[in-house]
């Protein structure tokens, strides 16, 4: 007895590297979209700085002389995950998972650091200087600004430590690299975006106004 051949159509499967793409263009996509977001708190920033009627103003409670400095050093430690980042995954392409461990971790203790340097920071203008978002426009603009880049570090400093766990318990393998570099893509763009925060909130928006 002989069957009806049937006109269905088994689709081929799909390319491995047809996800990852997909992948790519979304990291790509959403960091484009953030870099968007950032530039229009921004130029919020700049737009209200001085506008202020009654202070305090950035220059009363982030002194000029003192203030970006002690930011830099706490910045320090986000910028340079950035290096052990790269690391780490150049680590995990020559299968040493070890090494990817290592530097991974390292960037997560320094991302960490960040986010209590900011918490430490965010302690003295409010407790010291009286400073809070319902202050003055000064006030609203940075902590929003300052706010949203910390909560994406936040945001960054989850999905590491996830990864880490994971790479700890062998769920994490060398044929995992470019998934997990696309984490590394992000994190490179919370570190860019932040020079443009330090420059804008602790030096070109902290300059004396006559």
């Amino acid at each position: 007895m002989t069957t009806a051949p049937t006109n269905t159509l088994t689709p081929p499967p799909a390319l491995p590297q047809d996800g990852l793409m997909n992948g790519k263009i979304g990291v790509l996509l959403m960091i484009a979209s953030e870099i968007a977001f950032f530039g229009t708190l921004i130029s919020a920033y700049l737009f209200y700085i001085g506008r202020d009627i009654n202070g305090p103003y950035p220059q009363d409670v982030l002194e000029v002389s003192v203030a970006p400095f002690k930011v830099l050093f706490n910045s320090i430690f986000l910028l340079i995950s950035s290096v052990w980042i790269v690391l780490a995954i150049k680590a995990m392409r020559r299968g040493n998972m070890g090494a990817f461990i290592f530097w991974w971790a390292l960037t997560a203790i320094c991302g960490a650091e960040f986010l209590v340097g900011t918490g430490m920071e965010w302690y003295g203008l409010i407790v010291d200087e009286g400073v809070w978002m319902g202050t003055n426009l000064f006030g609203s603009c940075f902590y929003t600004l300052v706010g949203f880049h910390a909560f994406h570090v936040t945001m960054g400093l989850i999905v590491l430590t996830l990864i880490l766990i994971l790479a700890l318990l062998g769920k994490v393998h060398p044929q995992n690299v470019e998934k997990v570099d696309l984490v590394s893509w992000y994190w490179h763009f919370v570190d860019g975006i932040w020079v443009a925060v330090f420059f804008v909130v602790y030096i070109f928006g902290n300059w004396p106004i006559t």
